[in-house]
């Protein structure tokens, strides 16, 4: 055999052996990369379903929170209607008595209780004047203690040696506190009158009593 033939055959048996080589390294590649996406896409998913678990009982719980909150506030409506239900309460009752005389002229008044407006009306023209009594509150309200207070505007009616005070306006206020008990009823009077005595001027005669009286509200309906 010649040099050239020699060669020849070293260099084909050359080339035939690294197209084994290849062949078998591409076979072992390829199932490797394979192998690690599959493992890639199963932790992804796996963790997606982790996640939506994980949401779900977020939600749940979530849900929960809010019926136990309407539960709570059910209960605490319930409770209040009960105890309402078995307290009788307490009431009020205000009437405005003018015992005034000619001397004087009531143009306005106004009630409040506790601070609050209950009644107010005003009329110059003296049919305000003309009412001796009337009712200004009738309704229930919390026991305890309570506020009552009078605004008056008058005017006077002078005549002989007292024209002086002729169409004079002043005001006159005054203020009490009673006590609503449980079941019972206050009936209170706020009285218009005057005071006696000589040596008291025009302006001091007007005053206001307070008469109060608490009776059992199974009496007061009697």
């Amino acid at each position: 055999m010649n040099m050239r033939v020699f060669k020849t055959s070293i260099l084909a048996l050359a080339a035939g052996g690294l197209l084994i080589v290849s062949t078998i390294s591409s076979a072992q590649d390829e199932p490797a990369g394979v192998d690690a996406v599959t493992a890639d896409e199963e932790t992804a998913d796996d963790s997606a379903d982790f996640n939506q678990e994980l949401l779900t009982i977020e939600e749940e719980v979530s849900s929960l929170k809010e019926q136990v909150f309407r539960s709570k506030a059910t209960l605490q409506l319930l409770k209040e209607i009960v105890v309402q239900g078995t307290s009788e309460g307490s009431k009020a009752t205000i009437w405005h008595v003018n015992k005034l005389g000619s001397g004087y002229t009531l143009e306005s008044v106004a009630y409040f209780l506790d601070g609050r407006g209950q009644f107010s009306k005003s009329d110059p023209t003296g049919l305000l004047d003309e009412q001796r009594e009337f009712k200004v509150f009738d309704n229930s309200l919390p026991p305890g203690n309570h506020n009552l207070t009078v605004n008056m505007k008058l005017r006077g009616n002078g005549f002989g040696v007292f024209s002086y005070v002729k169409n004079y306006t002043f005001n006159v206020q005054s203020s009490t506190n009673f006590i609503a008990e449980e079941g019972k009823s206050c009936q209170v009077r706020v009285v218009a009158n005057e005071r006696k005595g000589i040596g008291r001027s025009f302006t001091e005669r007007p005053n206001v009593a307070f008469e109060t009286r608490c009776i059992r509200l199974t009496d007061a309906d009697q």
